[in-house]
């Protein structure tokens, strides 16, 4: 194997993975893992050197680079275990030119000397611009594959580490964004997630400051072959008119959206700096819901930020029924060093679990609550493996003896509670 890679964390960081790989081999590295990290948790953090001491175990002659937001943030972290050979920034791993030097180095085996030597991470807050990366198709033949529209993010929350991980916003030209969609879907993927880490920041640099909504009704108009769109999580308070009138009038942009709410409470999210509030969210769920009646929605929740008091955890509880949410990423509060919530008096830790474990439970109940409502439903499923699917909604779908990359109108005929269950009611039209 010339280059194994393993990636953490978030949809952005997929479609990196596929360029690193690209980009690696292009230099001509051998026998090399690329752990591309996540610095969103300190459990991200520590999961990451985990799984570096694992992979040096199990391949002890192979090179082992470290890239990606914890690498970015901490290089110094990594250059200190002895089991990685170098540390690349967020910026650099998507460059040539950083490879190369890599393999430069290894051939020299100049590591000998001090960690410093390990460590090649540029200050992401001098980057201002974003290079397209096309690629032909990837390696894994994956039916769903990302597309990265954007990069970055110009806010500050206060329990937030990524922009110090991934710079600021800045966003891929539409022309290049329709061209990689476009050789994506010609080579068969079925389904195309636009992604990013502040997506709906979506073209406030580039000239004529293009919106998320527009984006994505460009991609639909100039891709005709493409069968299914999705995009990944947003924030609702960007949301712009197009984007809302896509969802409703374009059949091919799935109905599910995935938002960046991190909390319910107003003084909280004052706290964390958000730009939305308790009604906001509120609002927005329900204008969506009226735009695409059937849509499926997920959010965000950090549980034990600091300061929040019981009532203000049982805000953010009961917004899981206020805005019917149906999925949920629930992350118990973590101390990041260096952003402003790490100076605020922080809860106990035990409190912090306890209240992630009911968000996950609260959570798990709206989802049975959706598999439930889809019984008796037709679907359209894209077959991911022999095994499962996905309806137009995200919902996983037990299946059996199916092509991947096909997309089948099946009728939902029960649920085991992960997973509903189909029974065929004819090929897609």
């Amino acid at each position: 194997m010339t280059i194994e890679i393993v990636t953490f964390g978030c949809r952005l960081n997929a479609f990196e993975s596929e360029v690193i790989r690209r980009e690696a081999e292009g230099a001509g590295l051998a026998d090399t893992i690329v752990v591309n990290s996540c610095a969103v948790t300190n459990e991200a953090v520590a999961q990451a050197r985990q799984q570096i001491r694992r992979l040096k175990r199990a391949r002890p002659d192979a090179r082992i680079v470290v890239t990606g937001c914890a690498a970015q943030t901490e290089p110094a972290t990594f250059a200190a275990m002895d089991e990685v050979d170098r540390v690349i920034g967020n910026d650099d791993k998507l460059r040539g030119d950083a490879w190369r030097a890599a393999r430069t180095a290894f051939d020299a085996d100049a590591f000998g000397l001090g960690r410093e030597q390990k460590i090649a991470v540029a200050d992401i807050m001098a980057v201002r611009e974003m290079a397209p990366h096309l690629l032909d198709g990837y390696q894994s033949g994956l039916p769903r594959v990302f597309v990265q529209v954007q990069n970055g993010c110009d806010h500050r929350c206060t329990f937030c580490i990524i922009p110090f991980g991934r710079g600021n916003s800045r966003s891929v030209p539409v022309g290049a964004v329709v061209d990689q969609v476009r050789r994506l879907a010609e080579r068969g993927h079925a389904e195309i997630v636009l992604t990013g880490v502040d997506l709906t920041s979506y073209g406030a640099d580039l000239p004529g400051t293009p919106k998320l909504g527009s984006l994505v009704k460009k991609v639909l108009r100039h891709v005709p072959e493409l069968r299914r769109l999705r995009i990944s999580s947003i924030d609702s308070i960007e949301a712009d008119r197009d984007l809302l009138d896509a969802l409703a009038n374009e059949e091919r942009l799935m109905p599910h959206l995935h938002l960046s709410l991190q909390a319910g409470d107003d003084m909280i999210l004052k706290r964390m700096k958000r730009r939305h509030s308790r009604a906001d969210a509120v609002a927005f769920c329900d204008d969506v819901r009226r735009l695409r009646p059937d849509i499926a929605l997920g959010a965000d929740l950090i549980a034990g930020f600091p300061t929040e008091t019981e009532e203000m955890f049982a805000r953010s509880l009961d917004l899981v029924e206020h805005c019917g949410l149906t999925f949920l990423h629930v992350f118990p509060y973590s101390k990041r060093p260096g952003t402003p919530a790490a100076r605020m008096p922080q809860l106990d830790g035990g409190v912090v679990r306890e209240r992630a474990a009911r968000l996950r439970a609260a959570a798990e109940a709206a989802l049975q609550r959706r598999l439930a409502a889809e019984i008796g439903a037709v679907r359209d499923v894209l077959i991911e493996s022999p095994t499962q699917g996905r309806t137009e909604h995200f919902i996983p779908v037990a299946i059996g003896g199916e092509t991947p990359g096909a997309v089948r109108r099946l009728t939902m005929a029960g649920h085991d509670g992960a997973r509903l269950a189909v029974e065929v009611s004819g090929p897609f039209p």
